[in-house]
């Protein structure tokens, strides 16, 4: 069993930062691949990124490329998302989730984890 639990979410004005962690416990977080979604509203779940077990290997979904960093620090049980560049567009709740799938392009899907964080919110300001 993994919980996870988010938190460096808030109100940032357009061009801003901010960094997301996820905290997780249990002791088989190294073996876990992990991802960022993200749910606006009345919109659907999207993917935002996905972490490899070994944080050798990340994916990005084409909205964030390059704005976005996504990392883990095993010793600490914790994954991290550092957002530049921040657009209004990115305005949304985002989730963390950790997956039995180690590594793989399968992690962009979000059937493929099988725990979830509650959310933080991330609001960009025009």
């Amino acid at each position: 069993q993994v919980q996870l639990v988010e938190s460096g979410g808030g109100l940032v004005q357009a061009g801003g930062s901010l960094r997301l962690s996820c905290a997780a416990s249990g002791r088989t977080f190294s073996t876990y691949g992990m991802g960022w979604f993200r749910q606006a509203p009345g919109k659907e779940r999207e993917f935002v990124a996905a972490i490899s077990w070994t944080g050798s290997t990340t994916y990005y979904a084409d909205s964030v490329k390059g704005r976005f960093t996504f990392s883990r620090d095993n010793a600490k049980n914790t994954v991290y998302l550092q957002m530049n560049s921040l657009k209004p567009e990115d305005t949304a709740v985002y989730y963390c989730a950790a997956s039995l799938r180690g590594v793989g392009v399968r992690l962009r899907y979000g059937s493929e984890y099988q725990y979830w964080g509650q959310g933080t919110q991330v609001t960009v300001s025009s």
